[in-house]
């Protein structure tokens, strides 16, 4: 191999595989030396988790001790006199990265990295490559725009670490990215699901066999949806492409990679701690039990998150074989903050979204939550090119067991999203303010 291609990142291959080889007590001793390092070095230059964390004893000795620390959660994080990131561990000049989050669920909050952080984030996004297979033949188009949203530049970075050929494509039309496809011959795309579902529709209305192109893989993240069985088998049916799932946050690190058979997310357990509460209950979750994700990055000092409330609905699973990782199953199902209570049957927009993407002939869709009194609602309007939306109507009242207003609407007059798709729109809030 040219010495300009050997790959740059600290972990080998086979060092990642052993790492998913830990027995959970292994495992777990591993997560405490990390999070008693981190401890010992963000404290007490971190004002915020000083504050926090009071006259802490170190060293942690055992989870259950762990689980003692305060949660945080993401309004803490907003910055009082501007919009950086209160966790913040030293003065602005040793940081060299700038993230933004996307505001989707409040108000954007500037998240940055130093030089190792940086490279954690690279280091770590490797467990995202080698369930992608990428080598240092691939060539991989990033059709994402380069702002700051953190979108995809950590990958980029990653992809270049690991001596792949590195595509962008910001600055071009959705048809312009599709053509650069073609030309470059690209063997692999990052974008987000919603994303590689308009561009399979572009595709279709140039003319353009995206079927016949020479991607095989497409990595997507951003939203739920890589993992979503239905979502999943519409893109990889346009592309003819195997779809591989990745979960990160701009405050967080890119924490999850998909499963072997791609239907889950394996959360990355060596940088990671990972918590999850029951939303029945509000214990510690069971085995398969819906629940919210709380994490705690081990390996970034600059910007570290101890307990941290995700607000991403999963179902944890620690009985499978072969990765010892926790799996996520079905990946990120949803936001705790966007569940619905309709007639005492809670309803999340990803379970709405799988159904609506069995039938092929809906070409975009959007979702709207609202008052009608106390009482929450939802309709949704469709771009049916069947014409018939009473049959979703139908299917999701067999599924879900109630009765959705379905609404027609002209094909092309719904938004189409580059980065996290907004299908959702929740006007409750809203109206209880008003």
């Amino acid at each position: 191999m040219n010495e300009s291609r050997k790959p740059s990142f600290k972990q080998s291959f086979e060092a990642r595989r052993r790492v998913e080889s830990l027995s959970r007590d292994d495992l777990t001793a591993h997560q405490l030396s990390a999070l008693n390092g981190l401890l010992e070095t963000i404290l007490p230059h971190n004002a915020f988790y000083a504050e926090k964390l009071g006259n802490l004893t170190l060293p942690i000795e055992s989870l259950a001790d762990f689980r003692k620390l305060p949660e945080t959660t993401k309004p803490e994080l907003v910055g009082r006199d501007d919009d950086y990131a209160r966790n913040r561990t030293y003065p602005l000049a040793e940081y060299t990265r700038f993230h933004r989050t996307s505001g989707t669920h409040g108000r954007p909050t500037i998240v940055v990295d130093t030089v190792d952080d940086w490279q954690w984030w690279i280091d770590t996004w490797q467990f995202v490559l080698d369930a992608a297979a990428v080598t240092v033949e691939d060539r991989v188009l990033m059709a994402f725009s380069f702002g700051p949203f953190i979108g995809f530049w950590s990958a980029n970075d990653a992809l270049f670490a690991r001596g792949a050929m590195v595509i962008p494509a910001g600055g071009l039309s959705s048809l312009g990215r599709l053509e650069l496809l073609e030309s470059s011959q690209a063997t692999a795309a990052c974008c987000t699901p919603s994303y590689a579902l308009h561009l399979a529709e572009v595709a279709k209305q140039n003319g353009i066999d995206l079927a016949s192109s020479s991607v095989t893989r497409l990595i997507v993240a951003g939203e739920p949806g890589g993992s979503v069985p239905s979502i999943r088998k519409r893109i990889e049916s346009s592309w003819a492409a195997q779809v591989i799932d990745h979960s990160g946050a701009s405050e967080v690190g890119p924490w999850g990679y998909a499963s072997a058979d791609g239907t889950s997310l394996h959360v990355v357990e060596s940088e990671f701690i990972s918590e999850f509460e029951s939303i029945e209950t509000g214990s510690p979750a069971k085995e398969g039990e819906l629940s919210e994700l709380i994490i705690t990055t081990l390996g970034r000092t600059g910007c570290p998150l101890i307990r941290y409330r995700t607000g991403d609905l999963v179902r944890p699973s620690w009985s499978h074989e072969g990765n010892n990782f926790v799996l996520l199953q079905g990946g990120v199902l949803g936001r705790t903050d966007d569940m619905m209570v309709i007639r005492g049957v809670n309803v999340f927009p990803s379970a709405v979204e799988q159904i609506l993407c069995t039938f092929p002939e809906v070409d975009e869709y959007r979702m709207t939550a609202y008052k009608n009194g106390a009482m929450d609602a939802m309709r949704i309007e469709v771009e049916d090119r069947a014409g018939d939306p009473s049959r979703i109507a139908k299917e999701l009242n067999l599924r879900l067991g109630l009765n959705v207003n379905v609404e027609l609407v002209d094909v092309g007059t719904l938004p189409r999203f580059e980065s996290k798709g907004k299908r959702f729109v929740d006007q409750r809030r809203s109206q209880l303010d008003a």
